[in-house]
């Protein structure tokens, strides 16, 4: 039974996901938003309700240069100077948490039609000084006397602790690559991607990333660690968003969509702060999806996550994952639910799902969907 209020995803865009520094170096994160934004528009526009109004527009961003991006993204779109913006920062989960946020309104019955995802361009954010003038890469993840370690070393920690061996961890992201790569040939990203100054492919996908060919990298952050350049996700350019409204809503558009079912929101040790979707899925009821999408940020980290949640890997990221496609900090979460919706709802493979992923500080955000027609 879904109710009036429920929340239900009726539509879902992303940009190509370009390489920092690569074919989408030139935009900045509202400029990336913008036409996805608009894209998802559209879908709101039918004979009888043309120009229904969005209620607010949510994106999550994690190193771009301020001034709330989302308001600049709405307006860039062409939305109307009466719709509102608000940014979000969950660091690695900011998409998946924008889009929670926007679903939670929806239940309150605050609003009916809502715009909510993520952006970030590591190619154009500015450089970030301390008082003293001296260079810093990312702000602290937890206060002065707590573990605050960067990410490529937590997640040798973790594959470590959890013991996640190298293997493993090579096998898991060269069979990400070759399902993208499938995925590109296939043109199972098409419907999903809006083209950005005349970029619609993504970048990082390799072909002939074998095990074998994985297994000559050597360990990229700690001496006798486990994650390597290619096993690990890249720095990336993209935006993705969806369009959240309520079950209502979607009966009166006469659209299918994706309801969500379950979201929680839970904190870890920031020591090992790539185990922190554990919890968050945990707390989710009901029994295995048919398709799970968790942002693959590092190999060994995702199956350790994947081990401790019950989850079957290889039912994750059927089309490949973060590890092939890359990780767009701030809009990550946001890209797991396209490919969901694109999945289920577009393609018809299967009824439920579930997107997941840890994020920096110690954090993750899980949530559980179902096709709805």
């Amino acid at each position: 039974m879904t109710g009036d209020l429920t929340p239900v995803v009726i539509a879902a865009r992303r940009t190509p996901i370009g390489t920092a520094g690569g074919a989408l170096r030139a935009f900045t994160v509202d400029e990336l938003a913008a036409p996805v934004l608009a894209a998802l528009a559209t879908s709101l526009d039918t004979p009888a309700r043309t120009g229904t109004p969005v209620d607010d527009v949510l994106l999550g961003n994690v190193f771009g240069p301020g001034g709330n991006p989302a308001r600049v993204a709405a307006l860039r779109a062409g939305l109307g100077d009466h719709v509102p913006g608000m940014t979000v920062d969950r660091q690695c989960a900011s998409g998946l948490a924008a889009i929670v946020i926007a679903a939670t309104a929806i239940r309150a019955g605050a609003g009916s039609a809502y715009l909510a995802g993520g952006t970030e361009s590591p190619s154009t954010a500015p450089a970030r000084l301390r008082p003293d003038g001296t260079a810093y890469t990312r702000a602290p993840f937890a206060p002065a006397g707590w573990p605050d370690p960067d990410m490529g070393p937590a997640a040798d920690a973790v594959a470590a602790r959890c013991g996640v061996s190298r293997e493993r961890q090579d096998a898991f992201a060269a069979r990400s690559h070759a399902r993208a790569v499938a995925a590109q040939r296939a043109g199972r990203f098409d419907a999903e991607i809006v083209a950005v100054g005349g970029v619609g492919t993504d970048e990082r996908p390799r072909d002939r990333f074998t095990p074998e060919r994985l297994a000559r990298f050597r360990p990229a952050f700690t001496p006798d660690g486990t994650a390597t350049a290619a096993n690990s996700c890249g720095v990336n350019d993209g935006a993705a968003a969806v369009l959240v409204v309520s079950e209502q809503r979607r009966r009166e558009l006469g659209v299918p969509g994706l309801a969500l079912d379950a979201a929680a929101t839970r904190g870890c040790d920031p020591a090992l702060l790539g185990l922190g979707a554990v919890p968050a899925v945990r707390a989710l009821p009901g029994p295995a999806p048919d398709v799970v999408e968790f942002t693959e940020a590092f190999a060994g980290q995702v199956l350790a996550c994947l081990d401790a949640g019950g989850l079957d890997e290889r039912t994750v990221s059927p089309d490949g994952g973060a590890l092939a496609l890359g990780h767009p900090w701030g809009a990550s979460g946001a890209v797991l639910v396209v490919r969901l919706f694109h999945r289920l709802v577009v393609q018809g493979h299967g009824e439920t799902g579930l997107a997941a992923l840890s994020s920096g500080g110690g954090l993750g955000v899980a949530t559980r969907w179902r096709v709805v027609r």
